[in-house]
């Protein structure tokens, strides 16, 4: 099953691909184009990276300027690879020689300034030359106009280009500079990043510090923490029920009811009133109650998840290459993420390119039957007699193919394979993970019996028995995945939709499926460690891992809980911690005598702050997450060594002494030694 299930995961990532870059072409995205077609920056265009537009204003008021660029930019104007975008201003005058009016560097190739028998004003009619030229910059290898432009006084374009004046030039070059504002804004934030790498790089450093000091120390500190953490949430929940009670108290004796309120959507009035109160209170003392019982009752299970808290802090320390498998699953992960990517963009691109006759001027006599719907060869066309300003220029890429009908069925099937392969990752990391941990666990002499390079053989092991196994449970979850952007797809397309019911249904749908999905996730972890400790296939391991859990639920709440109390506290204080650390740093606000270490002057000093957060946040996920699974191997080997195992010489315990002291358990000598004994 383990090679079937491999090879059907390995078709489902191949069938796209291999579409996708047969018919695909990603230059498209890269290079801009010009008039026929040829991408700007290779090939015969080697050298020419930017493309100029000869009259711009035809872009900007014949389409929507964030719509023309997501199509390339093309529009019913000569476009030209240009080496380098204009810097200075130029304008036809009608009366000069066309080497004196424009430069030959932004004309078509088909004009030869020196020897041209045509006039400025055919020139310009035919667009073989810009009719004017202002200063641009390079944007996407595209020459815009530059921001604040100052026209020169005797700067004139005598009617050659229809309506065309000073005042719409200006108004069109600001029209795109506010539509790609975000340029000047993209270049700052750069500059931030320039400036302060170093300092986020250090901040992230003491993140990594903070996080695995952390987990070390939590062999000492666990059981305060845990108990602190206890005492300071049931604290908490006692200043809110003395809180809800002055509250409610006040309001009572004010004489303010419901009753008086009424219905209304502000919710802010219905804190005025003493009923609200008085049912929050009720809550918040039926959850202290609880909690109170818990502690009363559980206080031994208690004990045990602390004790296996401690033991995971142990089995880290002897095996700490488990702390930096996560940058296996991340590179992985990159690996996923650029598959689907790369696949993506090759389907997005793929389709021949359209040529369509246009013109310049369609009001010009002859050229009035030009609709720009006709197709044409840029290679072989020429004017017709009757038109001769008529030319074969690019329109777009070709959808009407049958391999481009189905393009959108190719990318739900590239998603499938995508979120397929993450799972699949995110599982061979599990399983290897508790692999490691489990061989610290069965370990009878810790640590002289822990392999020399437990991760590194727990790796090479699951490769080569338990692909297949983690393939189809993350098979299993995928379909799942797949089903829930299914119901927000339509939930999405349903949105304006006024049946209440079918608002209803799927609210229903979506909130059982995101159970589902919850529950598919703590099976397969479990499975796979099943896997990792005794090789059996997914079904069997997932079977045995749900009965030994619901044969110990209430073992399982308590230790789950514990464990996500901690993490959350160990998360909150690395996050945190390097979150305030950073504000106060960038920001100024902690006084540094020495220049050389004072923060860099920023434009946005919140960016640097929010990448420290969220860099922070990463390594400290990635570091609990292996602490959160070895918690969870340590807990299933501890309850099956609870099952396999009474202590005696022939079926001894695996666990800690720490363990068998709470559980009052001990391993018995052999019999010839009791006899000693009694003796």
């Amino acid at each position: 099953m383990n090679m079937v299930n491999l090879q059907n995961m390995t078709l489902v990532l191949r069938v796209p691909l291999r579409n996708a870059w047969l018919y695909g072409d990603p230059r498209q995205v890269i290079y801009p184009r010009n008039s026929t077609g040829m991408y700007c920056g290779i090939g015969e265009n080697q050298g020419k990276p930017n493309v100029l537009y000869y009259d711009l204003l035809k872009c900007v008021t014949g389409t929507n300027i964030l719509a023309a660029a997501m199509n390339g930019l093309q529009c019913p104007t000569t476009q030209v690879c240009v080496e380098k975008c204009p810097t200075e201003f130029m304008w036809a005058i009608s009366n000069d020689s066309p080497a004196k009016v424009y430069n030959q560097e932004y004309c078509q190739p088909s004009i030869n300034l020196t020897i041209t028998n045509l006039t400025v004003a055919e020139i310009a009619a035919k667009e073989l030359c810009p009719v004017f030229l202002v200063p641009s910059t390079s944007f996407f290898n595209r020459c815009f106009p530059g921001s604040n432009l100052t026209f020169p006084a005797d700067f004139s374009i005598n009617g050659l280009t229809g309506n065309q004046s000073k005042a719409n030039i200006s108004e069109a070059a600001s029209q795109i500079l506010d539509s790609f504002n975000f340029q000047n804004v993209g270049k700052k934030i750069f500059e931030d990043f320039a400036k302060s790498w170093p300092w986020i790089i250090t901040a992230l450093v003491i993140a990594m510090v903070v996080s695995l000091l952390f987990l070390i120390l939590l062999r000492f500190t666990a059981g305060i923490l845990v108990w602190v953490l206890i005492v300071g949430v049931i604290g908490v929940i006692g200043y809110g029920i003395y809180h809800c009670y002055m509250e409610y108290d006040t309001l009572n004796k004010q004489g303010v009811s419901v009753s008086d309120v009424g219905f209304t959507f502000n919710l802010g009035v219905y804190f005025r009133v003493k009923e609200t109160w008085l049912a929050i209170l009720i809550v918040l003392a039926v959850i202290e109650a609880i909690l109170l019982l818990v502690l009363l009752f559980l206080r031994k299970r208690i004990l045990i998840a602390i004790a296996l808290i401690k033991e995971a802090s142990k089995a880290i320390g002897h095996i700490m290459s488990s702390l930096f498998y996560p940058l296996v699953t991340f590179v992985l992960l990159v690996v996923c993420v650029a598959y689907w990517g790369m696949t993506a963009l090759y389907l997005a691109t793929s389709g021949a390119p359209i040529y369509r006759i246009s013109t310049v001027n369609t009001s010009l006599p002859g050229c009035e039957n030009i609709t720009g719907n006709e197709t044409c060869n840029p290679m072989t066309f020429s004017p017709s007699s009757s038109c001769k300003e008529a030319r074969c220029i690019f329109q777009r890429y070709n959808n009407e193919g049958l391999f481009q009908t189905n393009l959108f069925n190719l990318q739900i099937y590239n998603v499938i394979g995508f979120l397929w392969c993450i799972n699949f990752v995110i599982a061979l990391g599990q399983c290897v993970l508790a692999g490691a941990f489990a061989s610290y666990y069965w370990a009878f002499h810790k640590p002289k019996d822990i392999p020399f390079f437990p991760v590194a053989e727990s790796f090479m092991r699951t490769l080569r028995y338990h692909t297949g196994s983690l393939a189809f449970g993350s098979l299993i979850l995928t379909i799942v995945q797949l089903i829930r952007i299914i119901l927000e797809y339509l939930d999405h397309k349903l949105k304006g939709a006024q049946n209440p019911c079918t608002r209803f249904l799927l609210c229903c749908l979506k909130c059982c499926f995101w159970c589902l999905e919850k529950f598919i996730k703590f099976l397969n972890r479990n499975a796979y460690i099943m896997i990792a400790v005794y090789g059996k296939n997914f079904c069997v391991s997932a079977k045995n891992a749900f009965k030994l859990l619901m044969r110990n639920i209430v073992r399982v709440v308590v230790l789950d809980k514990v464990t996500d109390l901690l993490i959350f506290f160990g998360k909150l204080i690395v996050v945190g911690g390097v979150g305030v650390l950073a504000f106060f740093f960038f920001s100024g606000r902690i006084p540094i005598p020495n220049d050389s270490f004072k923060s860099p002057a920023l434009n946005y000093y919140w960016i640097p702050i929010l990448t420290v957060v969220l860099g922070s946040y990463m390594i400290a996920h990635g570091f609990f997450s292996v602490y959160n699974m070895c918690v969870d191997t340590l807990f299933l080997c501890f309850l099956e060594d609870l099952e396999r195992n009474d202590g005696s010489p022939e079926k001894p315990f695996y666990m800690s002494k720490s363990l068998m002291s709470i559980l009052n358990k001990k391993n018995r000598p052999p019999k010839s030694e009791e006899k000693t004994k009694k003796k």
